[in-house]
C-alpha cells in the first residue's frame, strides 16, 4: 500500500495535471470536500487523459495502444508498476477505496475508440450512448466518491446532465473536429435538415448547417431540462454536477450562432466559468 506521503504526492500531481488539461474540473475539485479531492482529481485526470489522446497522436493505432494501457490497468493486467504513473496509481486507489465499478471505467475507455477515427455518428441513440459512457458516467463515478449512499438517487439526473454537457463540449470543439474531418452531430439530424456529412463539413450551405447546429444544441437543452426535472440532487453529491452549470450558456450561444459557430467561440472566459461554477456550488443549481 502506498504511504500517506505518496498519496499526497499523487494527489498533487493529479491536480497539477488536471489544472493543465481540464481547468474546469480542476476547479470542481477545489469546490469539493477536501478529503475527496485526491480521488476526484485522479478520476478527472484519467478522463482528461482519455479525452486528449486524439490530440496527441497522428494515427489511430498509437491511440489504441494508449487506450489499451488503461484497459489493461483496470483489468489488472498492467505491464510494470502502476506507482510509476501517478494518475494510474491514484485511479486504482480510488477504485479500491470507493468501490468504483471497473466496468464503467473500462466502458469509458472503450467509448473513446470512436474519437480516434472519422466515422459518422449515425443516430441520436448512438450519440446518447457515447455521452452516457463518457460524460454521464464521469458524473456518476464522481458522485460515488462523494457519497455512495446518495449517488444512486441522482443517477437519472447524471445521465441527462452528462448528455447535455457532452453536446455542449462537442459544439465547442466543432471547429477543431471539422478541420480534422470529424463529426459527432448525428447523421439522422443532418438528414432531417437536408444535409449529409460531406455537405456539413464543406460548410457552404449556411442556412441548413445553422438548422443542424440549432437542432443539435436543442437536443442538449432537452437533456439539460430533463436533468433539472429529475429531482433534487443531494448536497453531498452536488460537487459532481458543478461543471454542468457551464453547459446552458454554450448551448444557447450555439443556437444563436448557427453556422457562425465555425468562426466564433462559444466558451465563456475562464473567470466567467469559474463564477458560474461557484454560484452553482452555493445554490446547488445547474
Amino acid at each position: 500500500m502506498a504511504s500517506e506521503g505518496a498519496g499526497r504526492s499523487n494527489q498533487d500531481i493529479c491536480l497539477a495535471t488536471l489544472r493543465e488539461t481540464d481547468r474546469d474540473r480542476y476547479l470542481a475539485c477545489l469546490l469539493s470536500p477536501e478529503d475527496k479531492r485526491g480521488a476526484l482529481a485522479a478520476l478527472y485526470a484519467f478522463h482528461a487523459e482519455l479525452a486528449r489522446i486524439r490530440d496527441l497522436v497522428h494515427e489511430p493505432l498509437p491511440g489504441e495502444v494508449r487506450l489499451q494501457y488503461w484497459r489493461d490497468l483496470l483489468e489488472g493486467q498492467a505491464h510494470g508498476a502502476s506507482e510509476a504513473n501517478p494518475i494510474a496509481a491514484g485511479l486504482l486507489a480510488a477504485v479500491v477505496e470507493y468501490r468504483l465499478p471497473r466496468k464503467s471505467l473500462i466502458d469509458m475507455t472503450e467509448a473513446r475508440i470512436f474519437d480516434l477515427y472519422n466515422d459518422p455518428m449515425e443516430t441520436r441513440n448512438s450519440l446518447e450512448g457515447y455521452a452516457g459512457e463518457t460524460a454521464s458516467a464521469l458524473i456518476q463515478l464522481a458522485s460515488l466518491i462523494l457519497s455512495a449512499e446518495d449517488a444512486p438517487r441522482s443517477a437519472e439526473a447524471a445521465g441527462h446532465a452528462g448528455v447535455a454537457q457532452a453536446i455542449a463540449g462537442l459544439l465547442m470543439l466543432m471547429p477543431l473536429h471539422r478541420r480534422r474531418g470529424q463529426l459527432y452531430l448525428p447523421t439522422e439530424i443532418l438528414s432531417a435538415t437536408g444535409l449529409d456529412r460531406e455537405a456539413f463539413l464543406a460548410g457552404n450551405d449556411k442556412d441548413r448547417i445553422s438548422a443542424a447546429i440549432e437542432a443539435f444544441a436543442g437536443l442538449g437543452r432537452e437533456h439539460l431540462a430533463k436533468a433539472r426535472a429529475a429531482g433534487k440532487i443531494a448536497p453531498s453529491v452536488f460537487p459532481a454536477f458543478v461543471t454542468v452549470a457551464l453547459a446552458e450558456s454554450m448551448l444557447l450561444k450555439a443556437q444563436k450562432l448557427g453556422s457562425r459557430l465555425f468562426d466564433e467561440p462559444i466558451q465563456s472566459p475562464q473567470w466567467r466559468r469559474q463564477m458560474r461554477m461557484a454560484v452553482a456550488a452555493t445554490t446547488r443549481k445547474f
